[in-house]
């Protein structure tokens, strides 16, 4: 089985370019195929992370959110319960 190939220039940062060709080098691949497995990698984490949210969007229930952001009781907020500023 034979894959299809498209080539295309690829503008590169030179620290980027550095760093990809050290871990290539010690990954002990080319910077092509690193660069690849980097893409392939990306859009596999982003395609699970979708397919994950739809999943939990469809199992939403508004009017139950709504029900435990509005109920009553609970514990009230303290007085030193604040962001601390930052530096």
């Amino acid at each position: 089985m034979t894959t299809k190939v498209s080539t295309f220039p690829l503008r590169l940062p030179v620290s980027l370019k550095a760093a990809v060709e050290k871990l290539a080098a010690a990954d002990g691949t080319s910077m092509n195929q690193f660069i690849v497995m980097a893409a392939a990698e990306k859009i596999s984490a982003i395609t699970t992370a979708e397919a994950f949210f739809a999943e939990r969007k469809e199992r939403g229930d508004p009017e139950a959110a709504i029900r435990f952001l509005t109920r009553a009781g609970g514990e009230a907020s303290r007085s030193d319960d604040e962001l601390s500023e930052c530096s």
